[in-house]
């Protein structure tokens, strides 16, 4: 093997391993300035994207033991997008980007150390960014102690109304 290749396919590997999420999307029919565009809105959620051969991922893959991306099948022109962070805005960015712009459609992706289909890939633009995720799971788990604290609160409350009352009652009856 060339040593251009050589080179080539280790930082095709390291960018797959440090990787938090990698995203195989179809481009062919795209222009040169709406790929630029595609690019430009990926740079803004951290991802990056790489037009790379087919092959070359899978071997990659094979030698940074990346299994799930090695036995891939992939055929078409590919363009993969890779990054740190929250894969669920890159997915919402890509898949934003494919409904104005036809060529683009997403093939697989891998996601901790999972293979995700093209529609695990729509599924994951479909939730909620991490933050809001993690918001409602704190709402979920503050309820029961919010919950305690009204229950709580509304027996002192039904005490002091008791009180009241009869103090009212003593007032009125003087």
């Amino acid at each position: 093997m060339r040593i251009e290749k050589i080179q080539l396919l280790k930082e095709i590997g390291n960018t797959l391993e440090k990787s938090d999420y990698v995203f195989l999307m179809s481009y062919k029919g795209l222009t040169v300035r709406d790929f630029s565009e595609l690019r430009d809105s990926l740079s803004k959620h951290g991802a990056e994207c790489h037009v790379l051969k087919n092959r070359l991922i899978r071997k990659a893959a094979e030698q940074k033991g990346i299994k799930g991306l090695s036995e891939l099948k992939i055929v078409g022109d590919t363009a993969v997008v890779s990054g740190k962070g929250d894969a669920g805005t890159v997915a919402k960015a890509l898949l934003g980007f494919a409904k104005t712009h036809e060529p683009v459609k997403a093939k697989a992706g891998y996601l901790e150390g999972a293979v995700l289909g093209k529609n695990d890939v729509s599924a994951l633009a479909d939730l909620p960014s991490r933050e809001v995720l993690r918001a409602q799971l704190l709402g979920v788990l503050l309820a029961p102690s919010r919950n305690l604290v009204t229950i709580l609160d509304m027996k002192a409350t039904e005490i002091v109304n008791l009180i009241n009352a009869f103090k009212d009652k003593k007032e009125k009856a003087n």
